[in-house]
């Protein structure tokens, strides 16, 4: 049975888990859950993710959530090097991802944003807030990868999670207008990934605007 992937085309969570699909070369069909209109706080939608988020990937009969987790699955059920075979590795590459996915993106999200910049009564924007957290999240994620990281990909030589976490990361930096400049490792990883047939699959692009 095919797989079934709930998502929204800008939502970096949903991108990530994308790329790791096309990577592992399955087919999926998406249902777009319209984060713009609150689709995602619907009966429906919480029925499958009690979180009111997106992804959920319906996959060998399992309703998984949670954009990790799911790569975690893919990874372990479907190998591909998601995740690499030694545990130094591994580790590695998941510090990487959790930097991004658990450090930048939760302080990040548009309902956080947005409740800091109601209380801010009119001193703080949202792209305020975003500039600043997104900078200081990838700034620290330079320096965990300068010098470590000499090819194309986050570790070693080809896709893992972690870059699965990365270009969503930066796709949303260049949105929000963050200064690059001073991240020449994540801009050139950045460059070489876009070329990856799996990145080119999963762009936000490809996947409809509502």
């Amino acid at each position: 049975m095919t797989p079934v992937l709930y998502d929204y085309w800008r939502s970096s969570a949903s991108y990530r888990v994308r790329i790791a699909l096309a990577h592992l070369g399955l087919a999926w069909d998406a249902v777009s859950v319209n984060l713009a209109d609150g689709s995602q706080r619907g009966a429906e939608n919480l029925a499958r993710n009690p979180q009111g988020l997106v992804p959920t990937l319906e996959i060998d009969g399992l309703v998984l959530t949670q954009s990790l987790a799911i790569i975690e699955y893919l990874a372990e059920t479907r190998g591909g090097g998601l995740l690499p075979s030694d545990a130094p590795g591994r580790a590695r590459v998941r510090a990487l991802s959790y930097a991004v996915a658990m450090e930048i993106h939760p302080v990040c999200n548009l309902s956080v944003a947005g409740y800091a910049v109601k209380a801010a009564a009119g001193t703080l924007s949202t792209e305020d807030w975003m500039r600043h957290f997104i900078h200081r999240g990838l700034a620290a994620l330079e320096t965990m990868l300068a010098g470590r990281s000499p090819g194309g990909f986050c570790h070693g030589g080809g896709l893992t999670m972690a870059d699965c976490c990365l270009v969503p990361q930066i796709y949303n930096a260049r949105r929000w207008g963050v200064d690059l400049a001073a991240m020449p490792t994540l801009v050139r990883i950045d460059a070489a990934l876009a070329t990856h047939p799996a990145v080119q699959a999963a762009h936000p692009d490809r996947w409809g605007k509502a």
